[in-house]
């Protein structure tokens, strides 16, 4: 194999497609990045066999083949090296790849290409979902998908495409976002799955920064393939039921509070900075008025009163600050709609526009 590129784009390829390379696994070769070249296309791949990346490299082809290198050396060579073209040489005999920048030469050990796995091919039908509506629905619900491994089911997203809405679910246990994106257009197609969280938003960085308008989806049995802007990202579906979160919403509310969206953001940000060692943030209703407090023994206490529509028996309720926060910051302006039953049952966000946003946040138990 022999290719030559820009220096400019291969570094900026081999950092996007780096990105998927595994740091942990005890195989070498997926802690490398695969360059392939053939059939007049050069192609970087990277994998750490949860997630997938493919990005398209211009150069020219001088001689067909393919070479797995260490992924984070590679980035560094090709950062460091002077002139703007590059060359890189596969050297069979020496088992190593000669990279030629202006003046300089690096020879680099090749990692075992027999263990670097095949990728999925884009197969079946693909849906085509457009690029900013997808990366928006993302960015309501991601932050609401668990980081715990020992629930996988909760890591993922579940995403379903259908007619001319997009809907996306995410949750840990302690709360639940849902939103539902209506579309221009009705969908080509139709699909469900469960994809980890974390593939998803590696998925919108490629969206944002290939300024793709749209993307395909393909699903199979236990992979989906997306397609954006000439880069693939494969990613491995979660196995398992994932909650009914239908179920999960209750039927109806005993307030429904409509709230200046910015200023509650503003008072809970400000309230939660003495919201220390996992103490919960209290809100306080009584006629009229809501009190933002927090307080955490030896360090200190906090709290701030804004006018409130509310109406009845008072009612003191407790959140977790950082996921209390989470649900208000997804609602980018304009109004918030607050629904509360109970000191023990869940809140509820709502966007006020309407525009489909749901997050259901599990209260904790306050000690007077």
């Amino acid at each position: 194999m022999k290719i030559t590129t820009r220096r400019e784009a291969l570094f900026g390829q081999l950092q996007t497609v780096t990105r998927a390379a595994s740091t942990r696994s005890a195989v070498q070769a997926l802690s490398g990045v695969q360059v392939l070249a053939t059939g007049g296309a050069i192609e970087l791949r990277a994998t750490d066999m949860e997630i997938g990346l493919r990005v398209p490299l211009e150069g020219d082809i001088v001689r067909e083949g393919s070479v797995v290198l260490p992924a984070r050396l590679v980035v560094d060579v090709v950062r460091a090296l002077p002139g703007t073209d590059v060359t890189l040489e596969l050297r069979p005999t020496e088992q190593d790849v000669e990279i030629v920048g202006g003046s300089a030469t690096f020879h680099i050990r090749t990692l075992r290409s027999e263990d670097f796995p095949p990728f999925p091919e884009p197969e079946g039908d693909r849906v085509l979902v457009p690029g900013d509506a997808f990366v928006a629905t993302v960015n309501k619900v991601a932050r609401s998908a668990s980081r715990d491994e020992t629930r996988p089911v909760l890591t993922g997203i579940l995403v379903s495409a259908t007619g001319d809405e997009l809907r996306m679910v995410a949750t840990d246990s302690y709360r639940l976002s849902v939103k539902e994106t209506k579309l221009d257009e009705a969908l080509s197609g139709a699909f469900e799955a469960n994809v980890p969280a974390r593939a998803l938003q590696e998925l919108t960085r490629i969206v944002q920064h290939e300024n793709a308008q749209e993307l395909a989806v393909s699903v199979r049995a236990n992979q989906v393939v997306f397609e954006a802007g000439g880069v693939v990202l494969s990613s491995r579906l979660i196995d398992g039921q994932f909650p009914n979160y239908r179920q999960l919403l209750p039927d109806a509310y005993e307030h429904a509070l409509r709230l200046a969206g910015g200023e509650i953001s503003e008072v809970v940000r400000r309230i939660s900075l003495l919201a220390q060692k996992n103490a919960p943030l209290r809100l306080a209703f009584t006629e009229g008025e809501l009190t933002v407090s927090a307080r955490t023994p030896d360090v200190g206490e906090a709290r701030e009163t804004l006018p409130v529509p509310f109406a009845g028996e008072p009612l003191e309720i407790g959140f977790n600050p950082e996921f209390l926060r989470d649900g208000l910051e997804a609602i980018e302006g304009g109004d918030v709609v607050l629904k509360l039953i109970s000191p023990l049952r869940p809140g509820m966000i709502e966007a006020g526009d309407e525009s489909g946003f749901q997050y259901l946040l599990m209260p904790i138990r306050l000690n007077v």
